[in-house]
């Protein structure tokens, strides 16, 4: 990208349960001014209606960019059009079969192969429980390929006050791994009153 130009990052949301994890991190990527380029699943609507009170307008409207996830021949489907990488949020099995097995048959999974062989970060928020041996063998091989796996599994340890607080302390951490700061992970700072000894040889 080219200097002084707004950080881009593309952003897919698939099927598995979870979207209101998709839908908040385009917020919190808006609220950062990076230039969001985002693609839907099919499946990933389904969900949308079953979980959520959102309308798919409304959701477009926190992206830069929207992309059909037929349309292959997108700008996301070339390395050539740069970006910090993207976040799969969240993942379902079959897109992370579909990204383990190289089959980009639909945007969502091509824009990740791109990611992938262009060496940039890619992040699934992988959903599912309980895991049988060919997700666990396709998250091997993800992450084998470069990628990193990142179950949104809560961090009881920031003592999180409601459902919201989860989740942002999950997509705080998700947006570390590009070097954004949204400001909603509380940050461990080691157990409370326990002082550390001085070190050996000093007062």
């Amino acid at each position: 990208m080219n200097a002084g130009a707004r950080p881009r990052l593309v952003v897919g949301i698939s099927g598995a349960s979870g979207f209101v994890y998709g839908v908040r991190l385009l917020e919190l990527l808006r609220e950062l001014e990076v230039e969001v380029h985002l693609v839907v699943s099919r499946s990933a609507l389904l969900t949308m209606a079953a979980e959520t009170a959102y309308k798919l307008a409304d959701v477009q409207a926190l992206a830069a960019r929207v992309h059909r996830n037929d349309d292959v021949g997108a700008a996301i489907a070339s390395g050539s059009f740069r970006t910090l990488g993207m976040v799969v949020a969240p993942c379902s099995m079959k897109t992370l079969a579909e990204i383990a097995t190289g089959n980009t048959g639909s945007l969502l999974a091509r824009a990740a192969d791109v990611v992938l062989k262009e060496r940039r970060r890619l992040v699934l928020l992988a959903r599912e429980t309980p895991l049988h041996a060919g997700h666990l063998r396709n998250m091997l091989a993800v992450t084998e390929m470069g990628a990193i796996v990142a179950p949104p599994v809560p961090a009881f340890y920031a003592r999180p006050g409601s459902l919201e607080d989860m989740v942002d302390h999950t997509l705080g951490r998700v947006l570390d791994l590009f070097g954004l700061d949204a400001g909603t992970v509380r940050r461990w700072q080691g157990m409370p009153g326990r002082a550390h000894p001085p070190e050996a040889g000093r007062p």
